[in-house]
C-alpha cells in the first residue's frame, strides 16, 4: 500500500510539473492592423484595421514552438478616393525561436480565404468578391514579447505572395499587380 501511494505522489509531481512548463498553450489575440497593397507599379495606401481570432503555441523545447492561429483579419488598402475591404480567415502557421525566455523569434507561412470583398468610394459601395481570388498566401515575420507570465504581445509582418484580383478589368487602377500588405501589432492571452 505505501509503494501504491509513493507511486501516485511521484505521479502527481511529474504531471504537476508538466503542467508547470506548459508545453502547449492556448487562447485569444486581438490586435491593430495598417494594411495596405504592394506590387510592381501599385501604390495604394495604408488602411488602419483590425484583426481577432485564437492561437496554439506547442513548446516543442526551450528554444523553439510552433505556433498555428486562426485570425479574422479585415485588410485592403486605399487608391486615391478608394478605399478596398477585403476580409481573410487567415492562418498562419509560426515557427518561434526562443532568443530568451521571454522573448521569441517568429517565421512562417499564411494562407487567407476571402469571406468578403468591397470597394467604396464617395458613400457609393462595389461588390468586389467576383474580382477577388478566394486564396490569398503570405510569409510573416515578427517577434513575441512575454510581458507576464500569460499575456503577450507581438508585432509582425505578413508579405502577401499571391496577387489579391483575379481581372483584367482592374489594370486602370492598377490593382491587377496587387499583394497584401499587413502590420500587425497584437495582445494575447494564453490559458
Amino acid at each position: 500500500m505505501k509503494k501504491i501511494a509513493i507511486a501516485l505522489m511521484c505521479m502527481v509531481m511529474a504531471t504537476g510539473a508538466a503542467m508547470a512548463q506548459k508545453t502547449f498553450t492556448f487562447g485569444p489575440k486581438v490586435g491593430f492592423d495598417l494594411t495596405h497593397y504592394w506590387g510592381e507599379d501599385v501604390y495604394h495606401g495604408v488602411k488602419p484595421s483590425y484583426q481577432v481570432g485564437a492561437f496554439m503555441e506547442y513548446r516543442a523545447s526551450d528554444k523553439f514552438a510552433i505556433a498555428p492561429e486562426v485570425v479574422f483579419a479585415s485588410q485592403g488598402g486605399k487608391h486615391d478616393k478608394t478605399t478596398h475591404y477585403v476580409n481573410y480567415i487567415n492562418v498562419p502557421v509560426m515557427l518561434k525561436f526562443y532568443v530568451a525566455p521571454e522573448f521569441s523569434i517568429d517565421f512562417g507561412p499564411q494562407v487567407g480565404f476571402n469571406v468578403y470583398s468591397k470597394a467604396s468610394a464617395d458613400g457609393e459601395s462595389i461588390d468586389m468578391k467576383s474580382y477577388t481570388k478566394d486564396v490569398d498566401f503570405g510569409l510573416g515575420l515578427g517577434a513575441t514579447y512575454n510581458i507576464a507570465k500569460d499575456v503577450f504581445v507581438q508585432a509582425r509582418y505578413t508579405m502577401g505572395l499571391t496577387k489579391v484580383f483575379d481581372s483584367k478589368l482592374l489594370e486602370f487602377l492598377g490593382a491587377d499587380k496587387a499583394k497584401n500588405g499587413n502590420a500587425q501589432i497584437s495582445i494575447g492571452y494564453r490559458f
